[in-house]
């Protein structure tokens, strides 16, 4: 009989692989989401009135009151600016992310934030709001797969039990995936419209894309290849199971439709097992309904031959050994 084992160290090595990839993915959506560098630019504003303390280049004319010469006593000084062009406007540096967005001030150094929801035109808002709560969900989607993927390195013992966790992992990246590729682009048509039809004080001169941006999408790609890997650890070891499966079967091609029966015949001359395996034993006419519950039933199985083929070689060492004696 065929050994109905799964290969555990291979498949162990693409799955830390797959822990790895999704741990460096949430990681990376994760900071993109909190950053406020998705885009960054100049935002190009008039410069402010002469005043004291101001860098604006100004010109002193003194002008009389009455509108006499300019001898009279009463007149007052009048500031022009001599800058034309672009000259009179000053380009104030500029980032955006997806909860503020924050500029220089030209009056003193520092930044003056503002929500960027606040920003976003009131068509645009809500897409604004299903690109956040897809946001939302393509980090949850990542977290549960993860966990899936670290209980089935924590608990190797059980194959069945460890392919459907591959299997769930698998959707969940799969999912996670997607929605993060469709979160990020509504997220860039939205400041696109900002940047066109939100507030002329707002509007950036020129824009281009942030880290946050680049690292948002290298997040999806960690987590697309996290979403590969463990969908190829489990068609693996699918692919492997049902080979050993049907290579257990050649000798018998007439059971191959009743497989789950015909495994169970004991031969006649073999010793009965000393005690009832767990679920299949009891109800022999109960087919297998899905791959992991084969590969429990399976190994089950396997070990419980190799506890009878243990018992049988005793007997016959006994045996021989009692032969030699009454030879002697």
């Amino acid at each position: 009989m065929a050994k109905m084992e799964l290969p555990k160290g291979f498949s162990g090595q693409r799955t830390f692989l797959s822990a790895v990839l999704n741990l460096l993915s949430l990681s990376l959506s994760a900071a993109s989401l909190l950053s406020n560098h998705w885009f960054v630019g100049a935002q190009k504003v008039p410069k402010p009135l002469c005043g004291k303390g101001l860098a604006t280049k100004c010109l002193d004319v003194p002008v009389p009151l009455d509108g006499g010469g300019n001898n009279t006593p009463s007149q007052e000084v009048v500031q022009y600016s001599w800058e034309t062009g672009d000259d009179r406007f000053s380009h104030r540096a500029f980032r955006c992310g997806l909860w503020l967005s924050c500029e220089e001030t030209v009056e003193e150094p520092g930044e003056r934030c503002r929500s960027f929801i606040e920003l976003t035109p009131p068509t645009q808002r809500e897409i604004l709001w299903l690109s956040l709560g897809a946001q939302f969900a393509y980090i949850g989607l990542e977290l549960i797969s993860l966990l899936l993927l670290l209980a089935n390195l924590l608990f190797p013992g059980n194959p069945g039990c460890g392919l459907k966790l591959s299997a769930f992992a698998a959707i969940s990246s799969i999912l996670a995936g997607l929605l993060g590729m469709v979160a990020h682009m509504m997220y860039s048509q939205v400041f696109q419209a900002t940047a066109n039809l939100g507030p002329e004080d707002w509007r950036p001169h020129a824009w281009n894309y942030g880290w946050a941006f680049y690292t948002a999408w290298v997040s999806f790609t960690c987590c697309m290849a996290s979403a590969v890997t463990t969908s190829n650890t489990y068609t693996k070891l699918v692919l492997e199971f049902k080979c050993k499966h049907s290579e257990s079967f050649q000798g018998n091609l007439s059971c191959l439709p009743l497989h789950h029966q015909c495994f169970l015949q004991q031969p006649s001359g073999a010793a009965q097992p000393r005690g009832p395996l767990h679920g299949y034993h009891q109800h022999p006419d109960q087919p297998i309904r899905s791959v992991s519950e084969g590969v429990d039933f399976y190994a089950e199985l396997h070990n419980e031959r190799f506890q009878q083929g243990t018992s049988q070689g005793l007997k016959e060492e006994l045996a021989g050994s009692s032969v030699e004696e009454e030879q002697c």
